[in-house]
């Protein structure tokens, strides 16, 4: 038994993964009672007032640098292997130096879930010099509609019926009595209300709507909805607001019904907030870009105003749109509609011959689209040359502004990410059938650029009156510490970040171009777009990077964006153009504003992401024991993320079911290592992988790799040789001179063996 010394108490705590309790200590030197108790005591007394240990909030012992075996922490870093990293919430680095650096060990609940930023309550345990974190509930989720409700699948058990919560976060069900099913049966997907409840072990449920059944497609976006507060209906108030409203007259606005402003959309498009116009002069084009006039008819301080700020945008699913306001607004009234007359907030523009905007003009106008037109019809019209058709006149000179913007925008650098984006494709039942690469046009860029246009043209405007705040969108450059990590990586296929901290995003697109011509160039831009800081809005400007600008607002979507509204109504109020200005309260509170519509328009994607997640898993599931191609995505010591190549579903390979040997992360290399074979599984290899579970209720995935697969490298890519670390278990062959270095295999034979596959 371990001599009780002061020396010998503390190497104990100092050592132990998790604080450690009296009797836990006393256990240890096996004290049971007497003087020795005491002594314990008294040493455990000097060690704290010394500040040697750390007395947690419980009573347990850990190091000064140690943390309780249960705290909250914030999530700091996103790696491009998808290891997530976090830090103490509470920790003062002033006081006490750097923060115990903490990895969160992933789950199939909450780990997508997880956010830069986001926070969570963990049980931690250490590991060497760092902590593993084992989330138990995040808690920066929120509910903005919360209002006590739930929405789960009813189960009817022997001891009576049950509410199973569809949030991954869900710790417990809810008990259900048979008064308060509201007929609601086995099996149905149901939104209910949480009762109050005392001193009971579960919390009992009031079933307030059936959705439908657990396997009906269209429930599936109602339960992201849900877990993100969302709502697809508006308080009566709110309607009552839009009753009355029409178009105006046309007063003291410009008339633009005669120019021919066209609207160009996507073919399931159901509202049009914007219209454009081009006319070729001598030193270049004037350009009109017209935007649904949202303020005339959303004032201040109404109900309609309050509720368009508390969602702060519209979100998009597969199969439905949560929109920020009405439909009597957002598909009628502020719908740019072709021969309609409707208001509008538009500016004119004048570029010269090499895309620069030498002039604007803001103007509250009147006007009259002359066509629906789509980015298929528009791109299929251009390319046949078809001059003979009505809207040919009309796209000309749209095309011909366009090559002037895109040259620009080439000559300045903007960050050229142009990822694939994939779209599901849903049936008129709601069953999601397929996903497919979505189309991708000159006809977007065209509009891309327009968009671009009138909203650095709105950020100048409002920067030249300088009384009035500006809702800039702002973009910061990458860290250098996320470039760092993602230098090494980017090394391996002979390519090279520029040293130093990056500060144009020109330097970055050369490393895309080169890296264009490469078979994996899709896995340098993902790791390049890991790489990148999150769009917010502020008004404190420091540019937006990706875009190459040194000022830039949104203006151009009022319908489905808060920050667009209020740049709207400061661009009124600035240059007087009628009612619907910038009211001074807004002013007072616009820093909390874009805050919080910063803090929307991420609860947005993320319930857009884990909307997807599910209907992609729900697919999944009639094909279990499928087999898959699929990329790897991320790499961690805890097993594999796999996207698939036909769906882009995520899934995780465990750990646990690579059973043909001892894997080892090596970090540098991105990859897992076998100890013993040397298989090597490297982010960014194909692979191919069989449906273990997939389960379209919480949106989660489990994959198997397929039978007789033995490692995944990428082919031509000069990558370091994994070294992993020497163990004397090891009956391999990681011994002698090869101590460190696995059984590499190429050409599926081991590079220790001869010719004839025996040992040398």
């Amino acid at each position: 038994m371990t001599q009780l010394t002061k020396d010998a108490l503390f190497a104990i705590i100092q050592s132990a993964k998790t604080p450690v309790s009296k009797r836990e200590l006393a256990r240890a030197f096996g004290i049971k009672g007497g003087e020795n108790r005491v002594a314990l005591k008294q040493i455990l007394k000097s060690l704290e007032k010394e500040g040697m240990i750390v007395k947690q909030p419980g009573g347990d012992y850990s190091a000064p640098d140690g943390l309780p075996a249960v705290t909250v922490v914030e999530v700091t870093q996103i790696d491009i292997d998808g290891d997530v990293f976090a830090r103490p919430l509470d920790w003062n680095e002033s006081l006490k130096g750097p923060a115990p650096k903490i990895e969160i060990v992933p789950d199939k609940k909450s780990f997508k879930d997880i956010r830069e930023g986001s926070k969570a309550l963990a049980r931690l345990a250490r590991k060497g010099d760092i902590y593993e974190a084992h989330i138990i509930r995040l808690v920066d989720g929120g509910s903005r509609y919360d209002g006590g409700k739930v929405i789960g699948i009813v189960r009817f058990q022997k001891k009576g019926a049950v509410l199973m919560p569809t949030h991954r976060n869900a710790k417990h069900d809810f008990d259900i009595t048979q008064s308060d099913l509201n007929s609601a049966k086995d099996g149905d997907l149901a939104e209910a209300e949480v009762l109050p409840s005392q001193g009971s072990l579960r919390k009992r449920v009031k079933i307030t709507n059936v959705i439908g059944q657990q396997d009906d497609p269209r429930a599936i976006s109602l339960i992201s909805m849900h877990e993100s507060g969302l709502s697809e209906t508006f308080p009566q108030r709110v309607i009552d607001d839009t009753k009355g409203m029409k178009v105006p007259e046309l007063g003291n606005r410009e008339d633009l019904r005669d120019i021919p402003l066209v609207t160009i959309d996507g073919a399931d498009a159901r509202d049009f907030d914007d219209a454009v116009y081009a006319h070729k002069h001598e030193s270049g084009f004037h350009l009109i870009v017209a935007i649904a006039d949202v303020a005339h008819y959303v004032r201040h301080g109404t109900h309609l105003d309050k509720e368009a700020q508390h969602r702060g945008n519209s979100t998009y699913y597969p199969d439905r749109v949560v929109p920020m306001l009405p439909e009597a607004l957002s598909n009628d009234l502020c719908s740019l509609r072709p021969n309609e007359p409707r208001a509008s907030l538009a500016v004119h523009i004048w570029i010269d011959a090499n895309g620069h905007m030498q002039k604007y003009k803001f103007v509250r106008a009147l006007i009259r689209s002359a066509h629906r037109l789509t980015y298929e019809r528009v791109q299929q019209v251009w390319n046949a040359k078809e001059e003979n058709n009505e809207i040919w006149p009309i796209i000309t000179p749209l095309y011909e502004a366009y090559d002037l913007l895109r040259k620009a925008r080439e000559n300045r650098g903007a960050l050229d990410l142009d990822l694939p984006e994939r779209q599901i494709l849903i049936d008129n039942k709601g069953n999601m059938t397929g996903v497919k690469t979505r189309d991708r046009y000159d006809s977007h860029k065209l509009i891309e650029e327009f968009m671009i246009l009138a909203n650095v043209a709105a950020a100048s405007a409002l920067e030249k009156k300088k009384e009035l705040p500006c809702v800039y969108r702002i973009h910061d450059k990458p860290s250098f510490e996320k470039l760092e990590a993602a230098r090494e990586f980017i090394q391996s296929f002979e390519l090279s970040l520029p040293k130093g901290q990056v500060t144009q995003p020109k330097q970055i697109n050369y490393l895309l171009h080169q890296a264009a011509k490469l078979p994996y160039s899709h896995l340098i831009s993902q790791v390049i777009l890991r790489c990148q800081s999150q769009a917010v809005y502020s008004t404190a400007n420091i540019g937006h990077f990706g875009l190459a600008l040194e000022k830039y607002a949104h203006f151009t979507s009022p319908i489905r964006r808060y920050a667009d509204l209020l740049v709207h109504r400061a661009l009124i109020r600035a240059y007087g153009l009628g009612d619907g200005g910038l009211d001074d309260h807004e002013t007072a509170r616009i820093d909390e504003i874009c805050e919080h519509i910063s803090g929307t328009e991420r609860t947005s994607m993320e319930s857009e992401r884990r909307a997807v997640d599910r209907f992609t898993a729900n697919y999944l599931s009639s094909h279990i024991g499928a087999t898959f191609s699929g990329k790897i995505s991320g790499v961690t010591r805890f097993g594999l993320f796999v996207t698939l190549d036909e769906t882009g579903a995520d899934g995780l390979v465990p750990m646990k079911s690579l059973g043909d040997d001892f894997y080892v992360h090596d970090e540098k290399a991105h990859c897992l290592v076998g100890r013993r074979r040397g298989h090597i599984f490297r982010l960014g290899a194909p692979v191919r992988v069989v449906i273990a579970e997939a389960d379209g209720i919480t949106g989660s995935s489990v994959f198997n790799l397929a039978e007789g697969t033995r490692g995944a490298d990428l082919e031509g890519v000069s990558m370091p040789i994994p070294r992993i670390p020497f163990d004397p278990r090891d009956k391999g062959g990681n011994k002698g001179k090869n101590r460190g270095k696995p059984h590499i295999k190429r050409g599926g034979k081991s590079q220790n063996s001869d010719k004839k596959g025996r040992k040398r």
